[in-house]
């Protein structure tokens, strides 16, 4: 590598800087175009570590077994660099069958990971479709008897990339997902895209277990008073501190300080400035200063208002 390049990655942590012949993934998912639709073109240098908080938060969603890009980063090194910037936890999150066994794979052999396994909406109406939903949410309730199993999710209901024929499918898993994860005790995390008066309804009509987390918080105002009314928690990813999500910035400033949540959702919805580009967990401050300064209060007193929100809803790593 030359001393240019050298450089030019040097803020960036070094697990996470572009190898000098590019290596192909190995295993999990993976997206490694440089161009998004529409014909635009995306940096896919991952950015600079930013400076680490003043007292460790848990990235409350995460994807690491979704790769992007030419970089191919292991658990260890993802959780090592998290942690050099005050990210001392991450919730791995499942989307199917093979990624919640990789979550749980990932919390056995990593003690700073705990795991959510789930089928996500859009899967679900596609497994329904060939008919293995039912056999895919068995082996979700399987592992959610694993005691590093903490959560189920994501799990929701998705409108913006299914159609209507799809949604009977999201809303029986939606349900099912529910009854696992009160049948076990465990957090439910909800993935709510374009359907929030849909997932209000599923949920005002559903026994509920004591922890319920809206992932990748997008809704306004109106869902953060109900959420406020119903003790659900908000978790609030790198869309907070886009300059055109201002009834997220509207929920934000409503939510109760004890249903706050933080997450990164990487690889994807890298915060400001840097959106578009690949995401992981120790950007998390970006996001979590965000918060801070929009709320108004102390850097620490976010922190430490986070990581105690995080321990009420995953229990200690």
């Amino acid at each position: 590598m030359s001393q240019l390049e050298q450089m030019q990655y040097q803020g960036i942590p070094e697990a996470y800087r572009p190898p000098v012949e590019p290596v192909a993934a190995a295993g999990g998912r993976h997206r490694t175009t440089t161009v998004e639709k529409g014909g635009n073109k995306r940096n896919l240098l991952y950015p600079d570590a930013p400076e680490a908080l003043p007292s460790p938060v848990i990235d409350n969603h995460t994807h690491l077994d979704f790769r992007d890009g030419k970089v191919n980063v292991s658990v260890q090194q993802a959780v090592d660099a998290a942690a050099a910037v005050g990210v001392s936890g991450l919730i791995q999150v499942g989307c199917d069958v093979p990624s919640s066994r990789f979550a749980l794979k990932a919390a056995n052999e990593h003690p700073q990971v705990l795991a959510a396994v789930a089928i996500h909406p859009n899967d679900a109406a596609r497994l329904a479709e060939v008919g293995e939903l039912e056999q895919a949410i068995e082996v979700i309730e399987e592992l959610a008897s694993e005691p590093r199993v903490r959560a189920i999710g994501e799990t929701g209901l998705d409108y913006y990339r299914t159609g209507d024929e799809g949604r009977p499918a999201q809303e029986e898993s939606f349900r099912r997902h529910i009854e696992i994860a009160t049948r076990h005790g465990k957090a439910l995390q909800i993935h709510d895209r374009d359907a929030h008066e849909d997932v209000v309804r599923v949920l005002l009509d559903s026994e509920l277990p004591d922890k319920v987390v809206f992932h990748c918080f997008s809704g306004d105002g109106e869902l953060a008073r109900i959420c406020n009314e119903n003790g659900w928690y908000m978790s609030f990813a790198g869309t907070a501190t886009f300059k055109n999500s201002t009834g997220i910035q509207q929920a934000l400033a409503l939510a109760k300080p004890e249903l706050i949540l933080v997450e990164t959702d990487a690889p994807f919805l890298t915060p400001h400035p840097f959106r578009g580009r690949p995401n992981a967990s120790y950007m998390i401050p970006y996001t979590v200063r965000f918060i801070a300064d929009h709320r108004r209060n102390g850097l620490l007193e976010t922190c430490e208002q986070i990581m105690a929100n995080s321990l009420e809803v995953y229990g200690a790593f």
